[in-house]
């Protein structure tokens, strides 16, 4: 009989890059690159999570993620269950702990959380059995983004080792930009953040990055990596105005060269960060990102319900 007192088996969780370690991205990356093979076949579905459950819990608005997230699940087999907070019980006041609670009723095998607030997939991890995923809480991490990027890094560059990349724009509000400095630092490449003073928080070069304020850095990237400007997070005016933000950090096909890549995790606001002519050009990665986010996703339900937690190792003595 076990022992009552004996710790629970920990779930695996994907909350943060933080939780991963360099043979944990290569893993995902490698399972993306296999899973990638069968969305060529006539029949896409997998039967690998038959019988499982993914609950997708949204309070921001999203078109890629949840998508991706939700036909990731489908092509896996796994029963989903989407919620928005519009039209919830959010909407009647329910808190994130109540709702958090109201799901583990259902038992999901994994429940995959954005939410406007920093540590939103944390408190779900505390109330509920799942797996939880994060799928962005405000500005802090966006860990299946960096992933995907990296798989797109490899798969158009060959590699990520030594690679480098500019991430350029609205650095403050992004957290695409944090788990993207701290997933490439995890696989050896660089990344030198650009844009205004008023958009590069302080301290962030914490995280393993460089820091610069002029734009005539980014022609020493193999990656040109195009951030948003995030007008709903901005309470204030971070900069003069969008057309000399344009002017000075815009990128245009005069700053980029033939050598590199351009990236842009979406949506896109053309003609402020980026100009048409890069977006719609060869040298950009958006499209091919966005069907990266597919695999990448399906391969971290994957590795979240069936590779056992870094704890759990241990205990067994292989890790």
């Amino acid at each position: 009989m076990s022992d009552p007192r004996a710790p629970a088996t920990p779930r695996r969780h994907l909350l943060s890059i933080a939780d991963l370690s360099r043979e944990d991205v290569e893993r995902i990356l490698d399972t993306a690159a296999s899973l990638a093979a069968s969305l060529d076949r006539e029949m896409k579905k997998l039967p690998t999570l038959r019988g499982r459950t993914v609950v997708n819990l949204f309070y921001e608005s999203s078109t890629r993620t949840l998508a991706s997230f939700e036909l990731a699940a489908k092509r896996l087999s796994a029963d989903t269950m989407s919620i928005r907070s519009s039209g919830s019980s959010v909407d009647k006041g329910e808190s994130l702990k109540d709702t958090a609670l109201t799901l583990a009723a259902y038992e999901p095998d994994v429940i995959v959380v954005r939410h406007p607030s920093i540590g939103a997939p944390h408190l779900v991890a505390r109330h509920t059995d799942a797996h939880v995923v994060n799928a962005g809480d405000g500005k802090h991490q966006h860990p299946t983004q960096a992933l995907l990027d990296l798989y797109t890094m490899r798969e158009a560059l060959g590699r990520l080792e030594g690679l480098r990349v500019a991430v350029v724009g609205d650095v403050l509000h992004s957290r695409v930009a944090r788990s993207l400095v701290q997933a490439l630092a995890l696989v050896g490449g660089e990344t030198v953040l650009v844009g205004p003073p008023t958009l590069v928080p302080r301290g962030i070069e914490g995280l393993g990055c460089e820091i610069t304020h002029d734009i005539a850095a980014a022609a020493g990237a193999d990656v040109v990596y195009v951030l948003r400007m995030q007008h709903e997070r901005m309470g204030e005016a971070f900069v003069p105005s969008l057309r000399e933000y344009t002017a000075l950090y815009g990128i245009t096909p005069e700053r980029v060269s033939p050598r590199q890549v351009v990236m842009h995790p979406g949506p896109m606001n053309r003609g402020i960060e980026i100009d048409p002519r890069v977006a719609d050009s060869e040298q950009a990665l958006v499209t091919d990102q966005v069907r990266a986010g597919l695999v990448v996703r399906m391969a971290v339900l994957y590795d979240v319900l069936t590779v056992a937690p870094v704890e759990s190792r241990e205990r067994a003595g292989v890790a």
